[in-house]
């Protein structure tokens, strides 16, 4: 039995908490903790069944981090805050000696860049210290890491094709929102698409690639080729991978929002002046889309999220497909959340579970495919991401 502390109070903080509180068996005792101590009360009085405890706290400011685990002095620390906020957290588990996960990589705030380098080089001091950083433990990156690592382990003696293919087939009913905090959704989206392929990778303006692929329950969809974060770490630790690329859906009228977006300047990430203030327009954005995390209300449909595997076993050719379909209606029914936020907060709370039960351990950063996928896969399932599989079948890649 162990603490943990959560800190953001999103969607993904919701499921996060809802699922630690959800098994006292392994999360004895929870605290969750935000800039904004309503939101975590919030949450904590909905789906927290009087076993969560809340905090106000800035998680850009490391003493105040420090501070608040000292105080409740945590076993771990799941990060589901935002993505700049990283390297602050990590800073503080190092000063605590507390092991820390999260769910996505460090970004720095004034460049749309994702790159675990920085955060990679943290593994000589959290190994000295003898903890652990689970990095990109939510489902892309994270469980799409784990399916790769499984079939790595299970289907093939060497991986050669790797296509994560991300289908949201939903419909929440507005004319444009994104799924999960938009000023970080649109960064992700609009920066260059980049792919690995021969040893090197190929950049691509974005959304230049296309291709019509089709989903299980969903049928067929545009899917743009942009990049995503596991890519890095995956053609790092599968070195026989001669392509690996990521593929997502959008639909025409999301691209042509977001092109007017862009177009009159309200995704630049750079300050201007307004009235004498500087202002970041797509920081005032995010205040005037929907709010990702009260979407889930009227959001109908499916996502659809997996790997798509080509590479040699036993001296032949052979195809794998693994993914998890989750319905936007049953992830709302059981957490107020869509399954956007479904799919990102329950693999958080199952990888917090493999380190505080030892099922992964280790000293230093690692991203979750360096761990046994088995017993990962076994319980997924059971938490409400269950997984199918197909062998031998057309991939349309």
């Amino acid at each position: 039995m162990s603490k943990v502390l959560i800190i953001g109070a999103g969607g993904v903080g919701r499921v996060v908490a809802s699922k630690c509180a959800d098994n006292p068996e392994v999360f004895s005792e929870i605290m969750l903790a935000s800039r904004t101590l309503s939101k975590c009360q919030t949450i904590a009085r909905e789906v927290g069944k009087g076993r969560i405890q809340t905090a106000q706290v800035n998680a850009d400011n490391v003493p105040e981090v420090v501070e608040l685990i000292n105080r409740f002095k945590p076993e771990l620390v799941i990060n589901v805050a935002l993505p700049y906020q990283d390297l602050p957290i990590m800073d503080a588990c190092l000063e605590t000696g507390v092991n820390y996960l999260d769910t996505a990589n460090y970004e720095p705030k004034d460049e749309a860049k994702f790159e675990y380098k920085w955060q990679w080089a943290y593994h000589d001091k959290f190994k000295e210290k003898g903890i652990m950083a689970v990095l990109g433990c939510g489902f892309d990156p994270g469980v799409t890491s784990i399916y790769t690592a499984y079939a790595a382990k299970h289907h093939f003696d060497e991986l050669h094709y790797l296509d994560i293919v991300d289908c949201n087939g939903g419909d929440h009913g507005k004319a444009f929102a994104t799924n999960f905090n938009p000023e970080i959704n649109i960064r992700e989206i609009t920066q260059k698409g980049k792919y690995w392929e021969n040893g090197k990778w190929i950049e691509t303006e974005p959304h230049e690639i296309k291709k019509e692929l089709n989903y299980p329950e969903i049928g067929t969809r545009d899917s743009y080729l942009i990049f995503h974060e596991e890519l890095e770490s995956l053609v790092k630790n599968y070195p026989t991978l001669k392509r690996a690329r990521f593929w997502m859906t959008f639909g025409q009228e999301y691209l042509t929002h977001l092109r007017v977006i862009q177009n009159i300047g309200m995704a630049r990430i750079d300050p201007v002046k307004y009235k004498g203030v500087d202002v970041i327009p797509l920081e005032f954005l995010k205040y005037v889309l929907p709010d990702p995390g009260k979407l889930g209300e009227h959001y109908v449909g499916e996502t659809s999220i997996g790997c798509r595997i080509k590479g040699i076993k036993d001296g032949k050719e052979k195809t794998y497909y693994v993914w998890n379909n989750c319905s936007h209606q049953k992830a709302y029914k059981e957490t107020g959340t869509q399954a956007v936020s479904y799919t990102t907060g329950v693999p958080a709370m199952l990888g917090a579970m493999m380190v505080l039960t030892k099922k992964w351990n280790g000293k230093g950063v690692f991203n979750v495919e360096e761990f046994d996928p088995d017993p990962f896969m076994e319980k997924i399932g059971e938490f409400g991401l269950p997984w199918q599989e197909a062998a031998n079948v057309d991939l349309e890649l």
